[in-house]
C-alpha cells in the first residue's frame, strides 16, 4: 500500500534524535564555521560547498545552520547604512526564516534527499535524476524577493550516476544567487568533477566532552558512566553514539565481547541467542545495530593490531580480547580483510529477505573460523 508523503520516514534523520533542522546549536567544528563566515564576509561566497566527514559528526546540522544564515542575513548593498559584517552564523530560532525552515515551508530552500520508491511503499535506495531535475526547475524560477536561494543535498553519496551527472551540470553553470550545500560521508565516492567544483568544509569527530554535550542537547538519556564508553565505541560520532545509546548498544556490545571471549571454541548456544536478537518483525533496527557492532569490533581489532596497542576499553574485557586476537600486523590485515566483506554481505542478504538470525550467525561463525586459523599460526 502506497504511503502518503507525510508518512514516509525522513532519510536524513537519525532515529531517536532531533532532525538537523531542529538543532540550532552546533557543538564543535568552530574552524569550519569560521572558514565559511570568513569567505562570506570577504565576498567569496562560492556556489558549491562540500561538507564532508564521518557519519554522524554534525555535517547536516552545519548545512542547515549555513542555510538559515544565508536566507536570514540581508544582502549588503555596500551603502553607508549597511549593517556591520556578521561575526557568527547563529540565527535566532524565533527568526521568521528559522521558523519556516523548521516547518519545511521556506520558499527559497530546496531539500534534496531520497524520495519515494517506485511503488510508493517506502524510500528509494538512492537519489534519482528526476529529483535533481526538480531542483534545477526550482532554481529556474525567479526568487520571490530576488535574494539568495539554497539547496541542501543530504547526502550527496546517495545520488545514482544519472543524478550525479545532473548535479554536475548545475555546479558547472550555477544560477545566480544559488548556494548548494552537499553533505557527504564518503566524498571519495563522488565524481572528481563534483568535488573540484566545490569548496570543502571537512568536519572531524568529537572528543568525549563535546560529544557528551551534543548527546545531552539531543535529549539522549545516557548515564555519565557510559558517555566515555559511547564516545570510544562510536569513534567520536554523535550520530553513532545516539544510535548505540537509543538501542542499548553498549549492553549488546558487552554481550558480543563476552561471546567473542570464547573464541576459538565458540559458545554456540550463546551465539544462537545473540543472533536471534535480530530476528523477527520489527527487529530490523536491532539487526542493523548488531551488524554495526560486529563491524566496529573488527575495525578495532584491525586498528589495534596495526598500531601495536589496544584502544581505551569500551567495555570490561575488551582490551584482553583484542590483545589476544590481534597481536600482530599480520593478524590486523586478516581482520581488516574480513571487515571489508562481512557486514556488507549481511546487509545485502537482509535486503533480499534472507533470515536475519542466519545472517548474524554466519558473521559470528566466520569470525570464529578466522580466530581458529590465527590460533594455529
Amino acid at each position: 500500500m502506497a504511503l502518503a508523503p507525510e508518512d514516509l520516514p525522513e532519510p536524513d534523520r537519525i532515529e531517536g534524535a532531533p532532525h538537523p533542522r531542529e538543532t540550532t546549536t552546533l557543538i564543535g567544528h568552530a574552524a569550519a564555521q569560521a572558514e565559511f563566515l570568513g569567505n562570506f564576509n570577504a565576498g567569496r561566497l562560492h556556489h558549491g560547498w562540500l561538507i564532508s566527514g564521518p557519519r554522524g559528526v554534525g555535517k547536516a546540522t552545519l548545512a542547515w545552520k549555513i542555510a538559515r544564515f544565508l536566507l536570514a542575513t540581508p544582502e549588503n548593498d555596500g551603502g553607508m547604512f549597511a549593517p556591520p559584517p556578521p561575526d557568527s552564523l547563529d540565527i535566532s530560532p524565533d527568526h521568521p526564516v528559522a521558523r519556516r525552515m523548521a516547518a519545511l515551508s521556506e520558499g527559497r530552500l530546496f531539500l534534496l534527499r531520497r524520495g519515494k520508491n517506485s511503488t510508493g511503499t517506502g524510500l528509494s535506495a538512492d537519489i534519482r535524476v528526476d529529483e535533481v531535475r526538480q531542483m534545477k526547475s526550482f532554481f529556474s524560477l525567479s526568487a520571490a524577493d530576488g535574494g539568495r536561494r539554497v539547496a541542501i543535498i543530504d547526502s550527496a553519496d546517495e545520488m545514482n550516476p544519472g543524478a550525479a551527472n545532473a548535479l554536475l551540470k548545475l555546479l558547472e553553470e550555477p544560477p545566480a544567487g544559488v548556494t548548494l550545500l552537499l553533505v557527504s560521508h564518503q566524498p571519495f565516492r563522488l565524481l572528481p568533477t563534483i568535488r573540484s567544483r566545490c569548496r570543502e568544509l571537512r568536519l572531524t569527530t568529537l572528543p568525549p566532552e563535546p560529544l557528551a554535550a551534543a548527546l545531552a542537547q539531543a535529549g539522549a538519556d545516557v548515564a555519565d558512566r557510559d558517555v566515555a564508553a559511547l564516545a570510544e565505541l562510536a569513534g567520536g560520532s554523535v550520530g553513532q553514539a545516539l544510535q548505540l545509546g537509543t538501542l542499548e548498544g553498549l549492553t549488546h556490545y558487552r554481550s558480543l565481547i563476552a561471546l567473542m571471549a570464547t573464541l576459538p571454541r565458540l559458545d554456540r548456544p550463546r551465539a544462537l541467542a545473540l543472533a536471534e536478537l535480530g530476528a523477527g518483525r520489527g527487529n530490523e533496527p536491532r539487526f542493523d545495530l548488531l551488524v554495526t557492532l560486529i563491524d566496529l569490533l573488527l575495525a578495532r581489532l584491525a586498528r589495534a593490531g596495526t598500531l601495536g596497542h589496544c584502544p581505551p576499553e569500551a567495555c570490561p574485557g575488551e582490551a584482553a580480547l583484542i590483545a589476544r586476537l590481534a597481536p600482530t600486523p599480520t593478524a590486523a590485515r586478516i581482520w581488516a580483510d574480513l571487515a571489508q566483506s562481512l557486514g556488507l554481505r549481511a546487509r545485502r542478504g537482509k535486503a533480499v529477505n534472507l533470515d536475519p538470525a542466519a545472517l548474524l550467525l554466519d558473521m559470528i561463525l566466520k569470525i570464529d573460523e578466522t580466530a581458529a586459523l590465527l590460533a594455529q599460526r
